[in-house]
């Protein structure tokens, strides 16, 4: 998420009440997830394990709960909580705003766009030209939506992400501030979820089609053309490169990579990132090539036993 205009670290410290390494001035323009993270971005960091990565990411303001040495042409800002103050300055910047119409007046609806009734469209929503917004639909706030795109009945576009830290009281919620986009051209079947980004965007890619039920986590990105079938579960923060299918049922895990062009058989699991143009199936899913001459092996050993 970036920030209406830059800051300055002595003021973003500020509104966290934290010690702050780097000079008072030090520019600052948003706040990031390490996946998604820029120069001039704030990332958080809250256990020794991943130090490393958040102090060589892109970021230039690290937000730690201990004194570490700066990177040069970086900046740390010092807390004995990390996750509680990325959340406030996120909600400083974005919080919640309550709904009082079906559809807001900061919405922007372009020409020969439907909105069925039932529908819901949140504060500052942009969708473009020749949309159909089916009844029931809930798009929520700052989602973007291309031309041409149908949303079908019961799909919620911009829930919060499903990211909770562990606390001996229960859990704390990662509150969301980033957005949903939808490029042109995409149709999201009946009953599905596609949650918002963490700080930065989740992506539907141009001319992608969605069936019912399928849930897309935070931070993920499909690309263009891809096709996706009911029961679907992908995981925050993947890339599914373009004109990937996925069959039904399938689980996607978080963090990985689906190269282009791939195919997903119904039912697997995907545990690892897969290389583009090859068919897959199972559950941890194999190239299929692969998994035929495991199992003709398998076959033949067993009948070779049972001769003895």
């Amino acid at each position: 998420m970036k920030f209406p205009k830059v800051h300055t670290l002595k003021y973003i410290a500020s509104l966290v009440d934290a010690n702050y390494i780097g000079d008072d001035d030090f520019p600052i323009q948003g706040i990031n997830e390490i996946h998604r993270v820029e120069a001039g971005d704030i990332v958080f960091v809250d256990h020794p394990k991943y130090y490393d990565k958040a102090l060589e990411s892109a970021a230039t303001i690290i937000l730690i709960n201990k004194e570490v040495e700066c990177p040069v042409g970086k900046a740390l800002i010092l807390s004995d909580d990390p996750f509680r103050d990325f959340v406030k300055i996120g909600q400083y910047f974005m919080p919640f705003q309550s709904a009082n119409k079906r559809i807001s007046d900061t919405a922007e609806i372009g020409e020969g766009t439907i909105i069925q009734p039932g529908a819901f469209i949140g504060n500052h929503v942009k969708i473009g030209k020749n949309c159909v917004i089916h009844s029931n639909a809930s798009i929520n706030d700052h989602t973007i939506i291309g031309d041409d795109v149908i949303i079908r009945s019961g799909t919620v576009l911009g829930a919060d992400a499903f990211y909770y830290k562990k606390r001996e009281t229960g859990y704390d919620r990662l509150k969301s501030v980033g957005n949903v986009i939808i490029e042109d051209r995409v149709e999201i079947g009946a009953n599905c979820t596609i949650d918002r980004g963490v700080t930065a965007s989740t992506i539907i890619g141009e001319g992608s089609m969605l069936d019912n039920l399928i849930q897309i986590g935070h931070d993920t990105i499909i690309g263009k053309k891809c096709l996706i079938a009911s029961h679907t579960g992908i995981a925050g923060c993947t890339i599914v490169e373009d004109e990937v299918t996925i069959w039904g049922q399938v689980g996607i895990i978080s963090g990985i990579t689906i190269g282009a062009k791939a195919i997903i058989l119904a039912q697997s699991g995907i545990s690892k990132s897969l290389k583009g143009g090859l068919t897959y199936f199972g559950s941890p899913a194999e190239e299929m090539k692969q998994l035929y001459k495991k199992k003709a092996i398998n076959e033949i050993m067993i009948k070779e036993y049972r001769k003895k």
